[in-house]
């Protein structure tokens, strides 16, 4: 893939001399401002302050990061004792995601292949080439995960999504946020209904500014309004994103997915989750032992700064729910749509997944 078949919302990528670029996704809609970061602590500072947000995004902040860390590892230090560290790191800064993991995983592979006191220089280019074929892939899954869910969206239907599964959710092009944008450039008549998400209002702020750009109808709802605009049979199918999939097909994504998933169940309505394979996460046998990330109570005290609760309330701030397999109607992958039972289909599409890599 050439840097003009990228799409032309970037989210992350590295400059010339290896900084680490992320657009701010804590200024959109309002100003499009860069950050660069010259180390591997600001990349992980980065995720973890969601400049870069995004399960499969943060998967390629993190391998970019250790890319660039293993650079500034000084050469009279134990490189692997060094490297564990940056590792652990990034592993610290979302804990929910389990793309983060999968790209640190790639990392460690990369650092396995070689003696890195004695091949270095072979070595910190081989992280730099694995860290480049990450982002790469990860636009090719997305642009797989858009062919394969086009077919799900009729024509003329009022999409419902939560969050933001779109470029700046990944390395580019989207997942859920990529399906509809694989149905509208297939020319399809579709509307798109944002939940804002409170409390980073990431639906409000980035999915309809990237809808807008793309030039697809959107129009931003209140959480709150979901269920009345199902009920009333003003929404045809939802799709959302995820953090991690387990082997039963439970999914955690965004805290508010699960009420939206428990509506359409209760009006029939199709509910898709959208996501790449390395999402999914077989090791655990259901839902409940995915790890939820609590974030800093001044996210619901405020929002972005302005007061709207008394400073001295008790808050609660899951990052994320577990939707149940039983209310996902498919999950589609860059491999497939897995219908249930997730137990069957799930690991026979990991099992085709990883034949074919």
């Amino acid at each position: 893939m050439t840097d003009t078949e990228l799409e032309p919302i970037r989210p992350i990528f590295r400059d010339a001399e290896g900084a680490v670029i992320m657009l701010d996704q804590t200024r959109l809609p309002h100003e499009e401002v860069h950050q660069r970061y010259t180390d591997a602590e600001g990349v992980a500072t980065g995720i973890r302050d969601m400049i870069i947000r995004g399960a499969p995004a943060i998967g390629v902040a993190a391998s970019m990061g250790l890319a660039l860390g293993a650079r500034q590892i000084p050469s009279g230090d134990a490189f692997g004792d060094a490297f564990d560290a940056l590792c652990e790191l990034m592993a610290g800064t979302r804990p929910t995601a389990v793309n983060l993991f999968w790209g640190i995983d790639r990392m460690k592979g990369i650092v396995a292949q070689y003696d890195a006191e004695a091949d270095r220089a072979a070595l910190l280019d081989a992280l730099d080439a694995e860290a480049d074929r990450i982002l790469r892939d990860d636009i090719a899954t997305n642009k797989a995960i858009g062919a394969n869910g086009e077919p799900l969206i009729p024509q003329g239907a009022t999409v419902l999504t939560h969050c933001n599964t779109g470029s700046l959710a990944t390395a580019g092009y989207g997942t859920a946020l990529g399906v509809i944008r694989s149905a509208h450039r297939a020319g399809k008549s579709i509307n798109v209904i944002a939940d804002e998400t409170r409390p980073y209002l990431q639906g409000s702020r980035l999915t309809a500014w990237e809808c807008l750009k793309e030039g697809i109808d959107v129009r931003v709802i209140a959480d709150s309004a979901a269920g009345h605009l199902i009920s009333r049979g003003q929404v045809q199918c939802a799709i959302v994103g995820a953090d991690r999939i387990v082997a039963n097909g439970d999914a955690a994504n965004k805290i508010g997915t699960y009420q939206v998933a428990v509506m359409c169940h209760r009006h029939g309505i199709p509910f898709y989750v959208a996501a790449p394979m390395t999402t999914v996460d077989l090791s655990l046998a259901d839902g409940s032992q995915i790890p939820i990330e609590e974030r800093s109570p001044e996210e619901v005290r405020g929002v972005f700064g302005h007061p709207v609760a008394p400073t001295d309330v008790a808050v609660s701030n899951p990052a994320f729910d577990v939707t149940p397999a039983e209310l996902i109607a498919g999950i589609i992958t860059e491999v497939g749509v897995a219908r249930p039972p997730y137990t069957e289909s799930l690991a026979a599409m990991m099992k085709d997944s990883r034949s074919s890599a």
